[in-house]
């Protein structure tokens, strides 16, 4: 992530940037010096390494340059903000404007930052070629044909970065399309030397050349046209061609990719009510309020939350219970709002989620059994009206055992796939939770009813013993 910086009425000539990454508080870098000015638009960009998984806390100062010393106590201090990085990628048009603070009484100005994802070549491209009269290499038959692309390097020297199949007993092959990132055929330089070499395939791994070509991204980016065929000759000289048929390029969205187009995400809390939490009064329960420290499901509810509210912009969020027995009648809910109302269940911040959750474990009581279909179903409802990739549900479910309608809750996960929705489930306590993987389709897709999502929309962590 680059980042470039104003400041606006202020006497400053430079600041100094202090990201407060994992790790002890140290000075990332400086601007240089500009004079005479109270709106400085600074040159010099900051180059950070950006994860949306972390808090990535940053200080900036801004100081009056008085000397050409390089010690900053030598220079007059004024003002200093603090945000996080997420906060700037997260502000519309990934610009955020601060008030600069620190010296009592004195209006110190406003400091401006526009945050900008660099370029890593995210681009795909998808070809296909095919070939014509290559020599024959196999005694008893023709030949079992296959490419390999080599990317160039700085060096001269050659790295594969990708096989065909291996089409049998043709001298005339046409191979299946495939898809390479753009990055691993160039590195990014379109003119950089592409060099393929066709080979003969033997059982024994002792393949036969048949001959090469070379050519680049940019040449191949033409696509089909006489640019795009190439004779390839071998130390036997022969007419051979290796023809390329077609050549898509498609663009790899990230995650910056659609914030900075305007998507806003909308986080929804789910914490779990059920018995087996034990009782809130006794220091052997999950969900007891001790007054020295919090507790397991407030420091898991802490954690995630403070991350993803810097992408919420309104900072409203839906927040519900599950697996108790709710006031003022008593029947058991599976999707409670944790302030009690129920016309509109947001809290402000997560400060005010924590405050709806400690209340909330004052008046209701804790029952079961632990149903996770119906809060899905009720945020894949919200997530269904807005379709237009303006905004992107997040659920974070926080559980301490097994679930009670694993059949319901695959079901609403499978429909809740085609959605603009993800679920984050954290499993706290000491309880086994294998059977809750399933839901996390990294290897195996999930699947209900014959049906198969269309997408892994849900990650399983374990509170305390991995990262989200």
């Amino acid at each position: 992530m680059q980042e470039r910086v104003s400041c606006r009425n202020v006497k400053c000539s430079y600041y100094t940037l202090i990201p407060t990454q994992p790790g002890p508080l140290q000075q990332f870098g400086r601007t240089e010096v500009i004079e005479n000015t109270l709106n400085p638009d600074f040159v010099r960009k900051f180059v950070l390494d950006y994860f949306f998984e972390e808090k990535q806390n940053l200080r900036f100062d801004v100081y009056n340059v008085d000397s050409r010393s390089s010690n900053i106590s030598k220079h007059s201090f004024l003002g200093q903000t603090f945000c996080t990085l997420g906060e700037i990628i997260g502000s519309a048009g990934a610009r955020l404007e601060r008030v600069l603070s620190g010296i009592p009484g004195k209006k110190c100005g406003n400091i401006i930052f526009t945050g900008e994802e660099l370029s890593n070549c995210r681009d795909l491209t998808t070809m296909q070629l095919c070939a014509n009269k290559l020599d024959k290499k196999d005694f008893f038959g023709k030949s079992d044909p296959f490419l390999v692309f080599y990317r160039s390097n700085e060096d001269g020297t050659f790295t594969i970065c990708h096989k065909t199949e291996v089409i049998k007993n043709t001298l005339n092959p046409v191979w299946q399309s495939f898809t390479i990132p753009v990055r691993a055929l160039c590195n990014g330089d379109y003119d950089r030397t592409v060099k393929v070499d066709v080979y003969d395939w033997d059982r024994d791994g002792s393949h036969d050349f048949i001959g090469e070509f070379t050519t680049s991204y940019r040449e191949l980016s033409r696509g089909q046209s006489q640019f795009n065929v190439y004779e390839s000759l071998s130390n036997r000289t022969c007419f051979q061609q290796v023809t390329l048929l077609s050549f898509k390029v498609e663009s790899e969205y990230t995650f910056v990719d659609f914030i900075r187009g305007g998507t806003q995400l909308n986080f929804t809390v789910a914490i779990d009510f059920t018995a087996s939490n034990g009782n809130p009064a006794q220091p052997t329960s999950l969900h007891y309020m001790s007054p020295y420290q919090m507790n397991s499901y407030a420091m898991a509810l802490k954690a995630v939350g403070e991350i993803i509210q810097d992408y919420d912009s309104d900072k409203l969020f839906p927040a519900y219970g599950f697996g108790a027995k709710f006031p003022p009648d008593g029947a058991v809910s599976h999707a409670f709002p944790l302030n009690s109302d129920c016309e509109n269940a947001n809290c402000v911040g997560i400060e005010g989620v924590l405050e709806a959750y400690y209340e909330c474990l004052r008046t209701v009581q804790l029952y079961g059994p632990t149903n996770f279909a119906p809060v899905i179903n009720q945020v894949a409802q919200a997530a269904a009206g807005v379709m237009d990739g303006s905004q992107y549900f997040i659920l974070l479910l926080i559980t301490d055992g097994v679930i009670s309608d694993m059949v319901q809750t695959k079901e609403a996960v499978v429909n809740a796939s085609t959605l603009p929705l993800s679920i984050i489930i954290v499993g706290v306590g000491p309880a086994e939770f294998d059977a809750m993987e399933e839901l996390d389709g990294d290897e195996v897709r999930l699947s209900s009813r014959g049906r198969v999502a269309e997408r892994d929309i849900v990650q399983v962590a374990l509170w305390g013993c991995c990262c989200l």
